[in-house]
């Protein structure tokens, strides 16, 4: 575990004491770390550069080592804010119980053609969407939203060749990035999670 998973579990585990997330919440915290990757990225104007991930350890080390109770601040607020968009947008689905958006065919045919695509070309895309997200105010579960708002785009062309025409690429990230800034007007959940219900009835 790295420094900043571990101030960031502190963090997680202060503001909701019932959480466990080296254990049975694991994946909350997975999600929160990347969310927290994401909007450090973009506040610190990393968002698609190849060097990204090391410069953003460079520089939060940095300031922790200039002022590190500034940081921790920083961070609570931070974590205070994710665990209400939590809240917000994700829905908990217990057992069998199932939600009632089902897959779209238009994201199951996109997955065929997302798979074809690179994997750097793939993050560099998600990151442009990632961007806007954040940009708008919504900070948890960035990466699964950009990841099916270029699916979704994606799922309405017909062939994958389009993928080498870089003004059907544009296409797709431009009509994403437009879903991207319309989501915050949105309220309720854009994620769905599914829990074991023997779990959720021992807590």
């Amino acid at each position: 575990m790295n420094f900043i998973e571990m101030l960031l579990v502190e963090k997680l585990e202060y503001a909701d004491p019932c959480l466990d997330t080296m254990g049975s919440d694991y994946r909350v915290f997975q999600l929160a770390y990347q969310d927290f990757i994401n909007y450090l990225k973009f506040h610190w104007n990393l968002i698609g550069k190849e060097s990204g991930r090391w410069e953003l350890d460079e520089k939060f080390e940095s300031y922790f080592q200039k002022d590190s109770s500034e940081l921790e601040v920083f961070l609570t607020i931070w974590v205070n804010m994710w665990l209400r968009k939590w809240k917000e947008r994700v829905k908990l689905l217990i057992g069998k119980q199932q939600s009632k958006e089902k897959v779209p065919k238009q994201l199951k045919i996109a997955e065929s053609h997302w798979k074809k695509i690179e994997i750097e070309c793939k993050q560099e895309l998600i990151e442009v969407v990632v961007g806007t997200l954040i940009k708008n105010g919504e900070i948890c579960g960035t990466e699964i939203v950009a990841e099916n708002l270029l699916k979704w785009e994606l799922g309405k062309k017909k062939h994958a060749k389009m993928l080498k025409d870089k003004k059907h690429v544009l296409n797709i990230v431009n009509n994403a990035l437009r879903k991207a800034r319309k989501i915050s007007q949105n309220k309720g959940p854009l994620l769905f999670v599914t829990i074991d219900k023997k779990y959720y009835s021992s807590k």
